[in-house]
């Protein structure tokens, strides 16, 4: 029996999905939820057959009660925002990472793979490839707290000799989505927004995120105790991802060449309005690390190592904007690929 944490999230979700397709037992630490999402989400697992306890990984009772009986533990629970205190994120990624670490210790699991983030590298040196070995300084919240959970995660594995493997997904893109990546090279566009910086010459880090989740479970089987691995597609332009959504989705494929300097005003003034509403803005100022940075991320070990391999973008792309047209979001008929 496999424990999941984050079930209901984007990446959980297709997590799930994998490990019942390949006939895994799988039980589910979810929150109740009211929300209409939260419902979708656990009536998707229920009718996967996903087993479903009640509780939250900041609660440590409730992830000890999820745990027993589970020989396998897969942590992809996380607080993933580009917005928000700083404490908010540490009691989710650090102290909720340390209940399940402390879990699974008594519970003697067999293996232990922690989902990460690529992102806590920080802000990429000019010209550096991002590897496993790569000097991490994360520069926000969310960063900085992945960065002290994996760092918690690979201590147990030194003090303990718990069976822990680190995953580290490249930025998530693919149906069920609606933040970060999807937002912004999917759904702002379909709405309308065209906008691109420096004119589109930076690079990013995708990974369609039913792959991420084939490499989790690649890890949880295959992997190297004590170790991390990328799990990551290509690294890609802006310029060069936005002309295959435009293609793809059939609209044309004129963007806005924005200055930096502008668009990182209209970012001060929104996190200003946000320092009022208690929401997170739009486009927050953290957003330029992942959008005035050039990503050049390798997942050669996860390739060598798991069997790891990423689909290319165009393939991913074309699922996810077939994603967009059966909810709505993108009309008109099916563009053939040329």
């Amino acid at each position: 029996m496999i424990l999941v944490t984050g079930a209901t999230g984007f990446l959980g979700h297709n997590l799930c999905e994998q490990l019942i397709g390949q006939g895994d037992e799988v039980r589910a630490l979810v929150r109740r939820r009211k929300r209409r999402d939260g419902k979708y989400a656990l009536d998707f697992l229920r009718n996967l057959g996903v087993e479903l306890v009640w509780g939250d990984v900041r609660d440590a009772e409730s992830v000890a009660r999820a745990i027993r009986g589970c020989d396998r533990v897969i942590h992809a629970a996380a607080k993933f925002r580009m917005w928000g205190p700083y404490h908010e994120f540490h009691a989710t990624n650090v102290e909720g990472t340390l209940n399940v670490l402390r879990a699974a210790r008594q519970a003697n699991v067999q293996r232990f793979v922690h989902v990460s983030t690529v992102a806590v590298a920080g802000r990429p040196a000019p010209g550096r490839v991002i590897d496993e070995d790569y000097p991490c300084a994360p520069h926000d919240a969310y960063q900085r707290t992945k960065l002290e959970a994996e760092r918690l995660v690979l201590s147990f594995y030194a003090q303990y000799g718990l069976p822990v493997i680190v995953v580290r997904p490249g930025a998530l893109y693919g149906p069920w989505g609606h933040y970060a990546f999807n937002r912004l090279f999917f759904e702002d566009f379909l709405r309308g927004w065209r906008v691109q910086v420096h004119h589109g010459r930076h690079v990013t880090f995708p990974v369609y995120v039913k792959d991420a989740a084939w490499g989790i479970a690649l890890a949880l089987r295959r992997g190297r105790v004590g170790q991390i691995y990328n799990v990551s597609g290509e690294s890609i332009s802006h310029r060069e991802a936005n002309a295959i959504v435009s293609r793809l989705s059939g609209k044309g494929a004129w963007r806005l060449n924005t200055p930096a300097w502008l668009m990182l005003a209209f970012a001060y003034l929104l996190e200003g309005v946000a320092f009022f509403t208690r929401r997170e803005p739009w486009y927050p100022l953290n957003l330029a690390t992942y959008v005035f940075y050039d990503w050049w991320v390798s997942s050669e070990k996860a390739q060598r190592e798991l069997g790891f391999r990423a689909r290319p973008f165009e393939e991913g792309a074309r699922e996810t904007l077939e994603w967009y047209r059966a909810i709505g979001l993108l009309k008109g008929s099916q563009k053939k690929p040329r």
